[in-house]
């Protein structure tokens, strides 16, 4: 059964805030499993301003960074990152196949490919319609962080 989250929902589960929160709504498709995460991009982003003036196009870096906040949401929708702080370990396998632009939505489909322990690995890919847009797979540490900058808040 899938389960639709908004953003108001996200923010309980991510600690980004505007501008580095990157996602819209994100769509369990399967639990613990898959998600598809979703960014309307607008012509009003803060990073368009210098990249690059003439020429508005979303950095790579923040296309990776939408489909991480995608897996940050699929890891935490239970509850299980409360008192946690999530942390990039690697990002492989990068491939960018196509600029994303002011008007595009942003579909970002991402799948837990392994799991171990305080460790998850993922595979993501992002679209423009029907276009393959970028690719990555991602590493992130699961560390206890209370405290710490960056971690969920209960």
């Amino acid at each position: 059964m899938e389960k639709v989250l908004d953003v108001n929902e996200i923010k309980k589960i991510l600690p980004h805030r505007f501008p580095m929160l990157l996602v819209d709504r994100v769509t369990i498709t399967e639990e613990k499993k898959k998600a598809v995460g979703l960014k309307n991009v607008t012509a009003n982003e803060d990073f368009f301003n210098g990249h690059f003036p003439g020429l508005p196009i979303m950095p790579g870096v923040l296309i990776i960074e939408a489909m991480a906040q995608s897996c940050g949401v699929l890891l935490g929708e239970g509850g299980e990152l409360k008192g946690k702080a999530v942390f990039f370990m690697s990002i492989n396998n990068a491939k960018f196949r196509r600029p994303v632009v002011p008007g595009d939505q942003l579909r970002m489909e991402v799948e837990l490919t392994r799991s171990k322990s305080m460790f998850a690995l993922f595979h993501g890919k992002s679209y423009v319609g029907d276009e393959l847009a970028a690719e990555a797979d991602m590493m992130v540490a699961i560390n206890d962080a209370p405290g710490a900058p960056g971690a969920v808040k209960e």
